[in-house]
């Protein structure tokens, strides 16, 4: 039974939640309680809280340019994360990865998740090229072809590589639910090591035929469009947090969001995007503590309804 210290400590917190917005300090998140998940592929046990980059690192590499981002790889770094998804596509985002991997001196440290976006062997072996100078490594974790590019030549190219020991890991992505269909199509026809997809509280199509094929088939996956580029957060601004969120040690909507989509067992790891480092700390520590159960998420679902 609760002691009345219990009682009186949660009544605190509910009450805490219900009057005013939360954040983070960039110290607070403690890496030796982020979850990790498992890559059926290898086994290999990764943090589940990753790193977006579309659109956020796609800046110049000027110092003025680079500070907040700076702040932001520390924190995720620090904070006990390792998976930063990025492009070719995605303007100046590797270059900007590579240099504060650097800066930061935390390239050893970093999972690094990249993309083909091209047609034709030449263009794919160029962009794969391209993609190690920028991110100034050797190695590329995991390589995945963008949006179902050219798909057969491009996993073929993958296939060799990860053969030579040049990347880890292959996947294919797509951030359309249309594309379900499509991604399935393929993990029915390719051995792969992960798959990328759009999922979020108001985007659940994966969760009929997709999520459970990865579960089943022991492929990982990476949900991107956790905050649907932000418009969910929007819908929230201002609202005080339901009481019930404690349930689930959420202290943000942000954290609320993120911990939806990890309560589903099939996602290996989320990557949402910031360039704010306290949005970083946040992020991560929907990565800590307890996750929704079936209620709970259909509590979450109507809050955004």
């Amino acid at each position: 039974m609760p002691s009345r210290r219990h009682f009186i400590q949660r009544s605190a917190a509910l009450l805490a939640l219900a009057a005013s917005p939360w954040m983070p300090s960039l110290a607070s998140v403690d890496p030796n309680q982020l979850l990790k998940r498992r890559i059926p592929s290898s086994g290999e046990r990764i943090p589940a809280i990753g790193l977006g980059t579309s659109r956020t690192f796609d800046v110049s590499l000027a110092d003025d340019s680079l500070k907040p981002l700076d702040g932001v790889m520390r924190t995720f770094i620090n904070g006990g994360a390792t998976l930063i998804d990025t492009a070719p596509s995605y303007g100046n985002s590797e270059a900007v990865t590579g240099t504060l991997l650097k800066r930061t001196n935390t390239h050893e440290k970093a999972f690094l998740a990249t993309k083909i976006s091209a047609t034709g062997r030449t263009r794919g072996m160029a962009q794969v090229e391209a993609s190690l100078r920028a991110l100034q490594t050797d190695t590329l974790d995991l390589v995945q072809v963008h949006n179902l590019q050219d798909t057969r030549t491009q996993l073929a190219l993958l296939r060799e590589l990860k053969a030579q020991g040049k990347v880890r890991y292959i996947g294919i992505t797509h951030y359309l639910e249309s594309a379900h269909d499509d991604l399935l199509e393929v993990l029915a026809h390719e051995q792969l090591d992960f798959v990328q997809l759009n999922y979020s509280v108001v985007e659940r199509n994966a969760e009929k035929r997709l999520l459970p094929y990865c579960a089943d088939h022991g492929i990982a996956t990476l949900v991107n469009r956790p905050f649907l580029r932000g418009q969910l957060l929007s819908h929230v601004k201002g609202k005080p947090l339901p009481s019930w969120a404690i349930e689930t040690d959420a202290n943000t909507w942000a954290q609320l969001l993120l911990k939806f989509i990890l309560a589903n067992p099939a996602v290996t790891v989320v990557i949402p995007a910031t360039s704010n480092p306290r949005y970083m700390a946040d992020n991560l520590r929907a990565g800590i503590g307890r996750l929704p159960d079936a209620a709970l998420r259909e509590k979450i679902a109507q809050a955004f309804r």
